[in-house]
């Protein structure tokens, strides 16, 4: 399906295991110096840094999309994305009302990261096992979608929010119904970049800098939620912050596609519509 996908023993110039680091160590440590800075700042201000942890968590989703959807799953690369963001949804919910019933809130993304690895696993062995998809990396890549799509979900959560309080999330997050957008722009963060990419000149540079242009637009639509939830300062930095991100790696995708396509031509204006 894709020259260029990892799977297969095909080319990837930024290993799986060192995006994986990148990805849980950026989401992880971006989550928790968000919720520092505020807590220790009493503001609100640094919920922005939710969203970009968050970022970090995409681009190791969608590079386990692409590691896994390269075998040719077709129109499972969708599906995969939502498989991601759904399976983070319960690990983010485990998470936080395990880490509000010991007391300790600030223990959530650590057990949501544990809880959302293994769950991802045993999904995946389901998949190869049960369903007989037969991928080889399918345990491995469904663990870092599960890891990538809760972290990437606590992250965006937190960013409306502005804390990492079970009831302050259950409240301001999926009362509120912001749970569909995060879920949607999310979904579309991870899955979106192969989807839209593939075949035989996809590229992962090209792919990733896709997910990090998408998670961008994410970031603009947890500023929308955070202006009712946290006030003007914080959603508007936020809404700020994801268009210049967006703005930026639109750019540097629109570079990589024109060096990559074998010819960029104008069409002009589509033809009337005959009647």
């Amino acid at each position: 399906m894709s020259v260029g996908g990892a799977a297969g023993g095909a080319p990837s110039a930024y290993e799986p295991n060192k995006l994986r680091i990148y990805g849980l160590v950026g989401s992880i440590v971006g989550i928790y110096l968000g919720s520092i800075l505020n807590s220790a700042l009493n503001t609100e201000l640094f919920s922005f840094i939710g969203a970009v942890a968050a970022i970090f968590a995409v681009v190791m989703g969608a590079n386990a999309v692409r590691r896994v959807c390269a075998y040719g799953i077709g129109t499972g690369v969708p599906s995969i994305g939502m498989l991601a963001l759904g399976m983070g949804i319960i690990a983010v919910m485990f998470g936080l009302s395990v880490a509000e019933e010991i007391n300790l809130p600030l223990l959530s993304p650590i057990i949501t990261l544990i809880y959302a690895g293994v769950f991802g696993y045993i999904i995946g062995v389901i998949a190869n096992k049960v369903i007989k998809f037969n991928i080889p990396v399918m345990e491995e890549g469904n663990a870092d979608l599960s890891m990538a799509g809760a972290l990437a979900i606590l992250g965006w959560s937190f960013a409306i929010s502005g804390t990492l309080g079970y009831a302050d999330i259950v409240n301001d997050v999926l009362m509120t119904g912001y749970i569909a957008i995060i879920f949607i722009a999310g979904g579309l963060a991870i899955l979106h970049p192969f989807n839209a990419n593939l075949g035989p000149d996809e590229k992962q540079d090209r792919t990733l800098v896709n997910a990090v242009m998408v998670g961008g637009l994410a970031m603009v639509a947890t500023g929308i939620g955070a202006l009712w939830t946290q006030g003007l300062g914080a959603g508007l930095l936020q809404i700020i912050i994801g268009f210049a991100l967006w703005f930026y790696f639109f750019k540097m995708y629109y570079k990589l596609v024109k060096r990559d396509a074998s010819a960029v031509v104008g069409t002009g204006l589509l033809p009337p519509t005959v009647q």
